[in-house]
């Protein structure tokens, strides 16, 4: 099947989306809410940071519409809203896999070869 050419507009979505996620510290806050909704004060432990580091990136996941956020009493908590941002870091994993092993193939010499 062929791709459908994206429009300016369409371009500029996705690339924002790629920006977004081109943060390390943005896929650690995503792969910590992979498993459930999570408080800010439960992922600032979780992921050794600091209240206000983790509040900007999960402001910045929210306004991409990643993560959606929920006040209860004084707590805020965050739960994905976009479950295919995780489809698309298989691909992504998935393709430096191969990468790496190519590469690993090249250097060692066994590319091609039975063992």
């Amino acid at each position: 099947m062929a791709a459908q050419k994206m429009s300016d507009k369409m371009m500029d979505l996705v690339a924002r989306r790629f920006r977004t996620l081109g943060e390390p510290f943005r896929l650690r806050i995503l792969q910590e809410l992979e498993g459930g909704e999570r408080s800010v004060n439960e992922l600032v432990a979780a992921l050794d940071g600091n209240q206000p580091n983790v509040s900007k990136h999960l402001q910045v996941l929210s306004d991409a519409g990643l993560v959606s956020r929920r006040r209860e009493g004084t707590s805020v908590f965050y739960a994905i809203s976009d479950p295919m941002v995780f489809k698309l870091c298989a691909l992504v994993c998935q393709s430096a896999l191969e990468k790496s092993k190519q590469e690993f193939e090249d250097l060692s010499g066994t590319r091609g070869s039975k063992r």
